[in-house]
């Protein structure tokens, strides 16, 4: 037994030692594998890159000193005279003497032989003066051929035949992923060329910068000054441009966020052909489809875009849309959340006729949208005015000094109104009455009255009116204003009483 027993022994050891070399390589394999998806370094990568990235300072005129009074009147040859005016001009000196606003930020060549160069437009907003400093120390003095605040991006232009340029080149940044490598290159707090690594955390981040949000989160270290700067693939293309940073501190904490290259690409292409940008517009105002919105018209889930107003005289009325319509698809692009639907319709050319598929009364419509020009609509005064939904049938409240309305779908629309918060709709407040003077506004929520529910103006006639019948001269109303609920006492103007004005 005991023999048997040490051979048994003798086998194990010897299997385990045979095994030992397989395992080793596959762990080997393993760490391999992981060091072959992480850069050993970036220096060859940003030695190519760094003389296409350029540091942007810009200047304001100087605003003079208006808070002195002009020189006082005295007499000729008075001793008070001269002490005056030469106050006057040291004052005026000391303000002409002071160095005008600057700007300091980042930026990228992207095409070398015309001299073009992307920023931030923040960077050189109101800027009388461009100056662009290239890694090498040399300045250039540049000019704003475009800017688009809605993007916040511009485009400069440098002359290429005072210098040598070097440039690069927009790669895709829907093909990179969270987890994906970036290098970002900027002029943080003017300190010159200064290079960070980092990673992507996330996409299609909405910071309510402007209507077309959709920046790329990253943790590489961006501060002030890396506004307009590229951020890098490791091929050595710029996915993103550097535009903002979420910091309490005003420092870099690990958050920041860069305009995506498919964004950027089609906005520097229009400023530089156009010197502006040259939109898409459809003439609609959309709201998201909450879960009870998209219940209550019969969808599948929350998707699409809610029709809430129409632009008179715009694309979509004439198409023929109408309020309440659901856009589901818009030029063979699915719309799976209200936000996706203002940067599709932008990239769409102008006059171009796009087929639309909407929800309407539980079923799906197609129809024809021949696309227009959102900056000649904004130049011809189209976005200040839309065309509400049909407003419902009001009933006067004289001694409230306002009028209501059923609180239905429609209303709910008009005022973003979620389906939890029941009650009547204020739908006008008359001129001078104690109602506008406590605040009240035409889309507030009346939920109660004098600690009573009120679902139906009817129902608030009524409670009004016993009010009245018992000698009140004051009310308690109970308003939801953008699901904030407040009190407000009101005091009861009784209709019957005769205007004192009125007497003969």
């Amino acid at each position: 037994m005991r023999i048997s027993y040490l051979y048994l022994q003798f086998l194990s050891l010897f299997a385990f030692c045979l095994m030992m070399p397989v395992t080793m390589a596959h762990a080997q394999a393993q760490e391999s594998t992981k060091m072959a998806n992480a850069p050993g370094s970036f220096a060859d990568l940003v030695d190519d890159l760094l003389p296409a990235v350029v540091n942007i300072s810009s200047t304001q005129k100087a605003i003079a000193h208006e808070d002195f009074p002009e020189l006082p009147q005295f007499p000729e040859g008075s001793p008070f005279e001269d002490f005056f005016e030469e106050f006057m001009q040291r004052r005026g000196q000391r303000g002409m003497d002071q160095a005008p606003p600057a700007s300091l930020g980042s930026g990228f060549v992207i095409d070398a032989e015309e001299g073009y160069i992307i920023t931030n437009n923040h960077v050189i907003r109101d800027a009388e003066e461009v100056r662009v400093t290239f890694h090498d120390d040399v300045t250039l003095t540049a000019e704003i051929i475009g800017h688009d605040e809605k993007t916040d991006l511009a485009v400069l232009k440098v002359n290429p035949e005072e210098k040598e340029l070097h440039d690069v080149e927009f790669g895709d940044s829907a093909g990179m992923r969270v987890g994906d490598w970036v290098v970002a290159i900027g002029n943080p707090f003017g300190l010159g060329g200064t290079v960070t690594a980092g990673i992507i955390s996330a996409r299609q981040r909405d910071i309510q910068a402007g209507p077309y949000d959709d920046f790329i989160q990253t943790d590489a270290s961006i501060n002030r000054g890396n506004s307009g700067g590229p951020m890098f693939n490791l091929n050595g293309e710029v996915i993103g441009v550097n535009t903002a940073i979420f910091s309490p501190s005003g420092g870099s904490v690990g958050i920041g966020f860069a305009i995506p290259s498919a964004l950027a690409r089609p906005v520097v292409d229009q400023l530089i052909e156009f010197g502006r940008t040259r939109r898409g517009w459809l003439g609609v105002r959309i709201q998201s489809v909450t879960e009870e919105i998209a219940e209550s018209l019969g969808l599948e889930g929350e998707q699409g875009a809610l029709v809430a107003s129409i632009t008179p005289e715009g694309p979509a009325e004439r198409a023929g849309l109408q309020h309440g319509d659901v856009i589901l698809e818009f030029n063979g692009r699915t719309i799976d959340e209200m936000r996706d639907l203002p940067r599709i319709v932008a990239e769409t050319p102008i006059g171009e006729e796009v087929d639309v598929v909407l929800w309407r009364e539980g079923e799906r419509v197609n129809v024809s949208v021949e696309i227009a020009e959102l900056e000649k609509a904004e130049e011809e005064g189209l976005l200040e005015t839309g065309t509400p939904a049909p407003a419902n049938q009001s009933t006067d409240i004289t001694a409230l000094g306002l009028s209501v309305s059923e609180l239905n779908e429609k209303a709910r629309m008009n005022y973003s109104i979620p389906r939890e918060i029941s009650g009547v709709i204020i739908s006008d407040i008359l001129d001078g009455s104690e109602a506008m003077e406590k605040g009240l506004q035409e889309g507030d929520v009346i939920v109660e009255l004098n600690q009573q529910a009120v679902d139906s103006p009817e129902g608030l006639v009524e409670v009004v009116g016993n009010a009245l019948e018992a000698g009140r001269k004051s009310v308690l109303l109970l308003v939801n204003r953008g699901g904030n609920v407040r009190f407000v006492a009101m005091k009861l103007q009784d209709s019957t009483t005769d205007d004192p004005a009125d007497e003969e």
